[in-house]
């Protein structure tokens, strides 16, 4: 995957890692960036061709399928978080929120591009993890579960697309200096950091980005005994 003359489409392309992406693909030669949003109007990057888009609903996608066919890089970044643990009061409610967007969401979308992708050489397609698709916090449990779902999506991904050429990577990350978690006090990184490492990590064909320390740590201590993930978090 080259990004130089790349046509590609960024979810949730109005703010943060999103923003971060439309910025580098065009200061790395893309011919052409898509950048979705639910409201348009709400995209503000120059050079970038706004699009109404919210990946929870089918329609929307499937029209931006038939409208977008020269996309060859699909950058599925659109996420909520509802700050939830899976037995409050709500907490149904924000599972399923944040699995429409950040599960069925990437799978709608993949769905739709992957014969785009084809047809157009192979492309990519970036999924946005985190470092929760490993490890939970009791104070967002119900949004760890959805990235842990989308983990799972993008290996499963990865396994139906080889055959047509076409790269799945997966990027974890922990805390970034976004809107997402403005409130949360902890080292952050840079979205502009995290993207120059994902498109570097896409153009050597790497399958997976680990983008910051915690995210590192965190993987290689999977296997340890016991597994991190059984461990009380550290606030």
């Amino acid at each position: 995957m080259k990004i130089k003359d790349s046509v590609a489409l960024v979810t949730g392309a109005n703010r943060g890692l999103g923003l971060a992406f439309t910025k580098a693909l065009l200061a790395g030669g893309a011919r052409k960036v898509y950048a979705a949003a639910r409201d348009p109007a709400s995209v503000k990057q120059p050079g970038v061709q706004p699009v109404r888009l919210d990946v929870t609903q089918p329609e929307q996608v499937e029209a931006a399928a038939r409208e977008f066919g020269d996309v060859n890089l699909l950058i599925n970044n659109a996420g909520i978080i509802r700050g939830t643990g899976f037995l409050t009061p709500d907490g149904l409610d924000a599972t399923r929120a944040e699995f429409e967007t950040n599960f069925f969401g990437p799978l709608l979308t993949a769905r739709a591009f992957a014969p785009i992708l084809s047809r157009n050489g192979g492309g990519a397609i970036v999924n946005v993890l985190s470092v929760l698709s490993w490890v939970s916090l009791s104070t967002s449990s119900s949004y760890s579960a959805s990235k842990a779902a989308a983990w799972s999506l993008s290996n499963g991904l990865r396994n139906e697309l080889r055959g047509q050429g076409t790269e799945v990577l997966s990027l974890h990350v922990g805390f970034m200096d976004t809107d997402m978690v403005r409130n949360v006090a902890a080292p952050k990184a840079q979205p502009d950091d995290v993207v120059k490492q994902v498109l570097v990590a896409l153009e050597d064909g790497k399958s997976e980005i680990l983008a910051d320390d915690v995210s590192r740590r965190i993987k290689q201590n999977l296997s340890a005994e016991p597994g991190i993930y059984l461990l009380p978090p550290v606030a």
